[in-house]
């Protein structure tokens, strides 16, 4: 079995759980696929990324890339060359998180228009909200 693949009743043990949760974040995370995705065809640069990724701001995009570092997805490279350069590129294992993840990616884009029209449903029905 290579590093990729998980054995399904070792990932299940309850000592394992909350590790795996912290791992899964990335994947949960509002913005961290976005950045994988965006790395997929090689190294970009900070102000790519940002123009890249509608909607975020450059101190999350920040944030994320840092997090994505220390996670061992992505590596940061600084030039040293003025003005100062720094490109982000993906790591091996940033790799096989990109190709886990790229149907999960093409299944949202897939479905948008049918989850918009469900939460409009939803949200003009005239039912009670459920309470616990």
């Amino acid at each position: 079995m290579d590093a990729a693949q998980v054995d399904p009743q070792s990932a299940a043990r309850p000592s394992d759980a909350c590790r795996t949760r912290v791992v899964l974040d990335i994947v949960g995370d509002k913005w961290s696929l976005l950045v994988v995705r965006n790395l997929r065809d090689g190294p970009r640069r900070f102000t790519e990324l940002k123009r890249a990724i509608d909607g975020i701001s450059q101190r999350m995009l920040t944030v994320t890339l840092r997090s994505l570092e220390r996670d061992g997805i992505l590596t940061r490279t600084v030039y040293d060359v003025m003005p100062p350069h720094v490109s982000y590129e993906l790591t091996e294992m940033g790799i096989t998180l990109r190709e886990a993840t790229a149907p999960l990616l093409e299944w949202s884009v897939a479905h948008l228009a049918r989850i918009d029209d469900a939460r409009a449903a939803y949200d003009a029905r005239t039912d009670p909200p459920m309470t616990s």
